[in-house]
């Protein structure tokens, strides 16, 4: 076994901020090119790996930033402090995201593995100012232990291969949903001439407000729940979204706005650097059967109680469906920093092409397997998320030593 020692990320590799020169730095004529530009919020949100991005730099945006090659580390050190993500692909950041390049005797997995294992240290350090936040000064005096290469790389393998899994999991789940849409497509829009008009109120027996509940038990808010929030149903529509805070709610109002087995989580106000609102993820038992406590919504979001649950994935891939049309948009309003969506008039005013109820249950016959097998591939995910999260902090202190070949 190889000695461990302490070593800073700059002795380990390239270790740089991120550009971003040009002020403003959302000006027009920066963006719509060919060049990823990732931002902090990616890289909270990707699972190891950065796969997909939202917005592109022109040449022009290029001229004022650096483009890193696939494989650099990012390491987010504002707004989101210490989110770590590794790209696959070239892209743009900007300062708020360090970028780490191994050199020949570190193994980039180690080092991403390494400040997972020291995350809420990093984090600690940038708290206490009106935005959290870290500098390069500071990250660069961090001390981590590292061994050789050897054995970096014997312990990355071991922990890559189960994010491998967990990562073929999500596509798979992904794939799923994909071929669910696909044949609503198929059924519901391209046939739908010969559907009457409706609306999606019509298989609602109601709908429910959310409540963002309290941080500690306070008074009658002594009942530990899951909140979802709004951020949070994009992970839940194809994984499990493990950031979910616990919240503390009041007995009357859990009784009230608890899902129950078919049930829509809708998300109704959000922010307005991308498009939110409108998202929606459904729930029944093997979802609630995910959690360590009983599942409650946000204020943020809207619950929507279909008449029989037979209806329910209809509903959700109908919502699915609406938020990718254009005219979605105009159903949103708010002034900066917060979209609301009219809910209302998209469910209980506004008329869509409707199939008959036997086609609607017909459907859901159909596809439930898929969903079924989305939730079996949740719990699998859940079940080696938890297996990686025991071996790491083992691997890394020395208490678990992997054998060298």
């Amino acid at each position: 076994m190889s000695e461990w020692r302490e070593r800073k990320l700059e002795d380990l590799g390239l270790l740089q901020r991120g550009r971003s020169r040009h002020r403003p730095r959302y000006d027009f004529h920066l963006f719509g090119g060919k060049y990823p530009f990732i931002q902090t919020g990616e890289v909270r949100e990707a699972r190891k790996y950065i796969r997909k991005f939202e917005q592109t730099y022109s040449d022009a945006g290029l001229a004022q930033s650096k483009l890193w090659p696939k494989n650099t580390l990012c390491i987010t050190i504002a707004a989101n402090i210490a989110e770590l993500a590794i790209l696959s692909f070239e892209a743009c950041f900007p300062d708020s995201v360090l970028g780490f390049i191994p050199n020949e005797n570190t193994d980039l997995d180690f080092v991403y593995y390494t400040l997972t294992h020291f995350q809420k240290e990093l984090k600690h350090i940038g708290e206490g100012s009106v935005q959290d936040n870290i500098n390069l000064g500071t990250f660069q005096d961090v001390l981590f232990p590292i061994p050789g290469l050897e054995e970096q790389k014997a312990i990355a393998l071991v922990l890559s291969s189960l994010d491998d899994k967990i990562d073929l999991l999500h596509r798979q789940n992904t794939t799923l949903e994909r071929m669910a849409e696909t044949l609503f497509r198929q059924w519901f829009v391209e046939e739908a001439q010969s559907f009457k008009l409706g609306k999606i109120g019509d298989l609602i027996e109601g709908t429910f407000g959310g409540d963002w509940g309290k941080e500690t038990p306070e008074g009658d808010f002594i009942n530990a729940a899951n909140c979802i929030r709004g951020t949070d149903i994009a992970d839940l529509q194809t994984g499990l979204a493990k950031k979910i805070p616990l919240r503390f709610i009041s007995t009357k109002k859990l009784q009230n706005i608890e899902p129950k087995n078919g049930d829509i989580i809708f998300e109704i106000s959000g922010g307005t650097e991308t498009q939110s609102t409108g998202r929606a993820t459904y729930i029944n038992d093997d979802v609630r059967s995910l959690f360590a406590h009983p599942l409650v919504f946000s204020n943020f979001c809207r619950l929507l109680r279909p008449l029989n649950s037979t209806y329910s994935f209809f509903i959700y891939l109908y919502l699915n469906y609406l938020y990718g049309q254009d005219e979605f948009f105009g159903l949103e309003n708010g002034s900066s920093g917060i979209k609301n969506l009219n809910y209302k008039a998209l469910i209980f005013e506004l008329d869509y092409p409707m199939p008959s109820l036997d086609r609607v249950q017909e459907f859901n016959l159909l596809i439930a397997p898929n969903f079924s097998k989305i939730n079996q591939n949740k719990k699998q995910i859940q079940a080696l998320e938890k297996l990686r999260d025991n071996l790491l902090p083992k691997l890394m202190s020395g208490e678990v030593r992997v054998k060298l070949n």
